[in-house]
């Protein structure tokens, strides 16, 4: 006699790994509107991320490409203290005594001149608009690699006569961007007549804001004492260290601890450097935004989680595990993030290409910004579906179904 019939063992329920992708994108499918807006914070932030990265890369990449063609061989010598504190004085013949230095290619120099800069006679003293006058060699442009934009540089028969180039500061503030129909100026209680205006130039700004005239008219005409506040010179490459230990000694023999020598380029590498510290405090406004895209998406799945308990309660009825559950909610977070993460890239490399194409540099988009974008992304996405799926994983079927 036989006993009675075991009931047959029904087979453990599976989830299969191609099955996890379409699982989660259930939830997406049923609510886009709210997963369009859950994946916005997340976008938000990665796009920040990208665009700080892709904007610092390519101003430092056109800053750089900026250094090299106006080379790094350009030292400065202007006057520092004397050991009273008054402000130190170069001899007049300190530009052809350095010179005279080997490996020293060009020279120019620069001499302050006391007197305001006006558009006509009429105007109140003081009103110059913070426009100074310089009295310039004729290498200057050369020296610095400062473009002439319109009319021409000085030569040795206008720097003679009461002719000036304006800085291209000078020419925005004082409304003369050319020289046709021959404007003038009143220049320290002188009439000059306007002859060229220069482009920019980087390695010294002061020469921007500047009215430049000859050295020769400056001394017969506007009381210039001829003594030089600023020497430029150009050096080969591996001359540029032995030159710069020489300099003070040569410029001022008398008083060479009165003498200050500067290379302009290291100027625009601090700015470089000082613009990486600005890049950090976006950074981090950045990772702030991402956190709140973060707890947006945490926010959301607690919210699903609660609406759809009958599914829930319906699948841990019919088979699914608590495994399967959590599976399929963080699966539902990651896939949110992540995509918000993709759109959130594609805006920061656009945001990025379509700033340095209007400041005309070359275009970078760091690759390991977009990666780590991404990967940021499917952390955030991972972090924040942890406890919803968790929760979700806790429900029992039957108060599951009750619930819902």
């Amino acid at each position: 006699m036989t006993g009675p019939a075991s009931p047959a063992r029904l087979p453990r329920s599976r989830l299969r790994a191609a099955d996890v992708l379409p699982l989660g994108l259930l939830g997406i499918r049923g609510r886009p509107a709210r997963a369009a807006l859950s994946g916005l914070g997340i976008a938000i932030g990665i796009a920040c991320v990208v665009a700080v990265l892709g904007i610092s890369a390519s101003s430092q990449a056109g800053l750089l490409a900026q250094i090299d063609a106006l080379g790094t061989d350009l030292l400065t010598v202007q006057p520092g203290k004397s050991l009273t504190g008054e402000e130190a004085k170069l001899p007049a013949e300190a530009p052809a005594m350095i010179g005279r230095l080997p490996g020293v290619r060009a020279t120019a120099h620069v001499g302050r001149v006391d007197g305001g800069v006006y558009r006509h006679d009429r105007m109140p003293a003081g009103n110059s608009g913070g426009i100074s006058i310089l009295a310039a060699s004729l290498g200057l442009p050369a020296t610095l690699g400062v473009p002439v934009v319109s009319g021409s540089w000085l030569n040795p028969a206008t720097e003679r006569y009461p002719a000036a180039v304006l800085g291209s500061a000078a020419a925005r503030r004082l409304g003369v961007t050319e020289v046709r129909g021959s404007p003038q100026l009143f220049l320290a209680g002188q009439w000059f007549t306007v002859v060229g205006v220069l482009g920019p130039a980087v390695l010294d700004p002061a020469v921007d804001s500047a009215v430049l005239v000859g050295v020769p008219v400056a001394v017969q005409r506007l009381g210039f004492d001829g003594l030089p506040t600023r020497i430029y010179q150009r050096s080969a490459e591996e001359a540029v260290t032995r030159v710069r230990d020489r300099l003070p000694m040569v410029a001022n023999p008398a008083n060479p601890s009165e003498v200050e020598v500067s290379r302009p380029s290291d100027a625009l590498v601090a700015r470089a450097a000082a613009e990486a510290a600005y890049t950090g405090l976006f950074l981090g406004l950045g990772a702030v935004a991402l956190l709140v895209g973060c707890v947006g998406i945490a926010n959301v799945m607690v919210i699903g989680v609660l609406e759809r308990r009958g599914e829930i309660g319906l699948r841990r009825a019919l088979g699914a595990t608590r495994a399967h559950v959590r599976r399929q909610f963080l699966t539902e977070s990651v896939l949110l993030s992540v995509s918000g993460g993709a759109v959130g890239a594609v805006i920061g490399a656009g945001i990025t290409i379509g700033y340095a194409a209007a400041r005309d540099w070359a275009v970078v988009v760091p690759v390991d910004a977009l990666a780590g974008g991404l990967v940021g992304s499917l952390l955030a996405g991972a972090l924040a579906g942890l406890y919803p799926a968790a929760r979700a994983a806790r429900m029992s079927p039957t108060e599951a179904l009750r619930a819902g």
